[in-house]
């Protein structure tokens, strides 16, 4: 099968690794929505005082996120966008929750979302990223 906007192969396994980390994001919102108070427990004690907003409107915030990450990648929309935008919510999950059991599944979603992001780059970003790439003038 091949992707619209850049014209790569993708494999049944990119697809499945799409649409597992899509309903990961939309499962996990839909389980902050229910309870965000709960969900808002595992944010480390230092983290919480950072919000400007009550931690309950913080984690419905995150739920939507979540939804809205997970839809558009289920949907195949922007997934390298949605991708990237899972990461980087990820990355903040890790740094504001602590080492804790569950954060080798953070990791594992982490590296998922690095992926699908990669893989499925526009080539109009990916030339745009190699251009600046060569604007850059070398260092020896």
């Amino acid at each position: 099968m091949q992707n619209k906007n850049n014209n790569q192969n993708f494999t049944t396994g990119f697809h499945f690794l799409r649409v597992g980390l899509a309903i990961t994001f939309l499962w996990i919102g839909v389980l902050i929505f229910k309870n965000p108070e709960a969900w808002g427990g595992y944010l480390q004690p230092w983290a919480a005082g950072l919000l400007p907003i009550p931690l309950s409107q913080a984690m419905i915030g995150t739920a939507i996120l979540d939804i809205v990450i997970g839809a558009f990648l289920l949907v195949d929309f922007l997934p390298w966008l949605a991708a990237f935008v899972g990461a980087i919510h990820i990355l903040i999950v890790l740094a504001v929750s602590g080492i804790t059991d569950i954060t080798v599944r953070d990791i594992g979603l982490l590296v998922a979302a690095l992926a699908i992001m990669i893989d499925s780059l526009p080539q109009s970003v990916i030339r745009r990223i190699i251009f600046l790439k060569k604007l850059k003038p070398e260092t020896n």
